[in-house]
C-alpha cells in the first residue's frame, strides 16, 4: 500500500499568529493592518502590541487576499523607454517617493522604444492585474490603447504630449515652447545666427516637437535654416557623435548646436573635441533635460531643465486621483515647468 504523503505546511506566520502573540482578536489585527476607518476605537497600546507582534514574527500580509477585500492589488506598472538613460531615473524615483507613502509597489518595464516591447507591456499588465499604469510610450497607437483600456479598465497616465487619447491623463507639452525660448535666447542674448539642430530618427517623440520649436525661433528671427542644419541620430550619446560628425564633414559648421536631449548634446561635445574643436569657442552646444552627466562633461552642458523628480511625483499623484476615485471623466493635460540653466558649453 502506498503511503499517502501529507501536504507540506507553510512556516510563514499568519494573521492568527499575530493575534495570538498580541493577545487580541483576529478582527482587531485586521482593522489595524488594513487601516480601514471603523467606529470601533482601538487604543494606542493595543495598536502598538499588534505592530510589535508583526515585527517580531516578520509577518507579511497576503496581498491576494487583501486585494479581494479592498479591490486593489497595491501595485502599479511603469513603462519607460530606456532604463540606461539617466533621464528616467529621477522620474521613477519621484513615482516611488509617492507610491511608498501609499504602501504601493511599482513594477518597472523597459521598452527600448520598440513597438513590440510596448505591446508586450500592455499584455503583461492584463495578465498580472495592476491598479494603474504610468507609461512613456513612443510607438503605441490609439487603437492599441483603446483595446487595452476596454479590457483592463485601469487608469493610465502618460508622459509625453505625443499621447493623444480622450481617456488618458498626460503630463508633457514643454518640448516645443521650451526649445523655442532656448533657441531664441541663443539668437537674442548670445548673438548666434548659424544654429544647427540634432534631432531624432524616424520622427520618434519628442524630436518633432523640439524641431518645430527650433524652426519657429529661427524663422521669426529671419534666419536661414540651411539644408545641413538639421541632422538626425539616435536618442543617445552615439547619436550626438553622429550628428556632430555630419556637421563637421559638411565643412560649414554652425556656431551653435541644439541637441534634442542631453545625451546627444554630450556626444556632440565629445565628437567636437575629438576633431580638435574647442567648445564653446569653435562651436557651442546645448541640450534638453538635466542629467548627472551634464555637469560632469567638460565644459558643463547648458540645458533646458525640467524638475524630473517632481514630474515623476506629479505622474503618480494624477494616477492616484484616478485609482482612489477622486477624479473621473475625460483625460486631462498637464504642462510641466522648465527653465534655462546656463553653464559653460555655450
Amino acid at each position: 500500500m502506498t503511503e499517502k504523503k501529507s501536504r507540506p505546511t507553510s512556516n510563514l506566520p499568519t494573521m492568527q499568529d499575530v493575534a495570538k502573540l498580541a493577545g487580541v482578536s483576529h478582527s482587531t489585527v485586521s482593522r489595524v493592518l488594513s487601516q480601514n476607518a471603523t467606529s470601533i476605537r482601538i487604543s494606542e497600546e493595543t495598536r502598538q502590541k499588534i505592530l510589535d507582534a508583526v515585527e517580531q514574527l516578520n509577518y507579511q500580509p497576503n496581498m491576494i487576499a487583501r486585494s479581494l477585500r479592498t479591490q486593489h492589488m497595491q501595485m502599479i506598472a511603469v513603462m519607460i523607454g530606456d532604463i540606461s538613460n539617466a533621464f528616467y531615473h529621477p522620474i521613477v524615483r519621484g513615482i516611488q517617493d509617492f507610491t511608498d507613502q501609499h504602501d504601493y509597489e511599482v513594477l518597472i518595464s523597459n521598452s527600448d522604444h520598440i513597438y513590440e516591447h510596448e505591446r508586450r507591456f500592455l499584455n503583461a499588465s492584463l495578465r498580472r492585474p495592476v491598479d494603474g499604469i504610468i507609461m512613456a510610450p513612443h510607438c503605441l497607437t490609439s487603437e492599441d490603447l483603446d483595446t487595452f483600456i476596454k479590457h483592463s479598465r485601469v487608469p493610465i497616465v502618460a508622459l509625453g504630449a505625443q499621447v493623444d487619447h480622450p481617456s488618458i491623463d498626460v503630463v508633457g507639452g514643454t518640448s516645443e515652447p521650451a526649445t523655442y525660448e532656448a533657441v531664441k535666447w541663443l539668437i537674442e542674448v548670445k548673438g548666434h545666427r548659424r544654429i544647427g539642430f540634432i534631432s531624432t530618427l524616424n520622427q520618434m517623440p519628442p524630436g518633432p516637437s523640439r524641431v518645430r520649436g527650433y524652426m519657429r525661433a529661427m524663422e521669426e528671427a529671419g534666419l536661414t535654416i540651411e539644408p545641413n542644419f538639421i541632422q538626425q541620430g539616435e536618442f543617445t550619446i552615439e547619436g550626438g557623435h553622429h550628428g556632430m560628425r555630419a556637421f563637421i564633414q559638411h565643412g560649414k559648421l554652425p556656431t551653435a548646436i541644439f541637441a534634442a536631449n542631453s545625451l546627444m548634446a554630450i556626444g556632440a561635445i565629445l565628437e567636437a573635441k575629438a576633431a580638435g574643436l574647442q567648445v564653446p569657442e569653435d562651436v557651442g552646444v546645448m541640450g534638453f533635460d538635466d542629467i548627472p552627466e551634464a555637469t560632469i562633461i567638460s565644459p558643463p552642458l547648458t540645458i533646458v531643465r525640467r524638475d524630473l523628480r517632481q514630474i515623476g511625483r506629479q505622474l503618480a499623484e494624477i494616477l492616484f486621483d484616478r485609482i482612489e476615485g477622486k477624479v473621473t471623466g475625460p483625460g486631462r493635460f498637464f504642462q510641466s515647468d522648465w527653465k534655462l540653466v546656463i553653464r559653460g558649453s555655450i
